[in-house]
């Protein structure tokens, strides 16, 4: 008997995996490239070890495991992780201005797609404008997707809100793509840019076609698609787990939940100018330093905005944010 249980304990071999679904406190990982899932669990000791993060593990991350098998290789239940490697990156956030708890919604991303619509949800300008600060500070290549082009070709009214959006975000320094699911426009340029990053995030407000954009660039994948609800012209949440799924051609996707509130983490004020790539570039002609870009005399940005280099909008979500962050900290 203590022979047989000597044999099974020597078959315990660690290896490194990739979580890619997370459901609770039950995980699927797989060794990517390969597409082999396992099913995982995780330890007390380290699950009590995610500090003020909602999610000690996150989609995304690499994770040291073991799988305790027979004499004949058979597992012998779950997969066990044991520890989380350190990350490359990863995109955080706090539902709330005054939530204590964060949580961490991708790790180990190559490149992270925020989805927004002008219309049929209205994409918020201080959302994109958090998120877009947040992968800055977190070391996350970002870009944006101007999703449902289908619905605005035939309004002036929207086109010109289109126009503005990519003067806006362009003249900043990100890269906008024009996106319809519907015309099949902008979709093979997308796929193409999914299989040479590795894995991509997808995210955005509940209702911008996330899940719908996803089964476009492989219609073999399944993830869920509901509606817009004409009463308050919102999303519905149809995903619910933070997963990651293979495409036909190469690369993988994250798909997440819509996001409904983005509140900051761990950033100073005096850093925040440094994650809007308009206001790096000239800050350094500021006649103080530091410069809050708030008041002081001789201010490259406020000059800026003043000429019109700077948008306004991003501007006042600037200010938005050095505003939310001497509230709640």
């Amino acid at each position: 008997m203590l022979l047989s249980i000597f044999a099974i304990v020597e078959k315990i071999k660690k290896s490194i995996a990739t979580v890619v679904k997370h459901t609770g406190s039950h995980y699927i990982i797989s060794e990517l490239p390969q597409w082999e899932l396992i099913p995982a669990v995780v330890r007390g000791k380290l699950r009590l070890s995610g500090g003020s993060t909602t999610n000690p593990i996150a989609v995304g991350d690499k994770v040291e495991y073991s799988v305790v098998t027979d004499e004949s290789g058979i597992p012998c239940g779950e997969a066990v992780i044991h520890s989380v490697l350190p990350r490359d990156n990863y995109v955080i956030r706090k539902s709330t201005n005054l939530s204590r708890q964060c949580h961490i919604i991708a790790s180990n991303v190559d490149c992270a797609y925020l989805v927004v619509t002008i219309d049929r949800p209205e994409t918020k300008w201080p959302f994109i404008d958090r998120f877009l600060v947040t992968c800055a500070a977190y070391r996350v290549p970002v870009k944006i997707l101007l999703n449902k082009m289908d619905l605005y070709r035939d309004d002036e009214l929207l086109m010109e809100k289109v126009s503005l959006f990519h003067s806006i975000y362009e003249d900043a320094g990100y890269q906008v793509m024009d996106i319809s699911v519907v015309e099949n426009f902008g979709i093979d340029e997308l796929r193409e840019q999914c299989r040479q990053a590795g894995i991509s995030l997808f995210s955005g407000v509940s209702g911008v076609g996330k899940s719908s954009l996803i089964k476009s660039l492989d219609p073999s994948l399944e993830p869920k698609i509901s509606n817009i609800s004409d009463k308050h012209l919102q999303g519905r949440h149809t995903t619910t787990f933070y997963e990651i799924y293979p495409l036909a051609g190469g690369g993988f996707i994250i798909d997440t939940p819509g996001i409904r509130g983005f509140g900051l983490v761990d950033l100073e004020q005096e850093e925040l100018s440094a994650y809007f790539p308009e206001m790096l570039r000239v800050e350094d002609n500021c006649r103080f330093k530091p410069c809050t870009h708030t008041h002081e005399p001789g201010c490259a940005v406020i000059r800026g905005v003043e000429e019109g280099s700077i948008s306004l909008e991003r501007y006042n979500s600037y200010l938005g944010m050095l505003d939310e962050e001497s509230k709640y900290r």
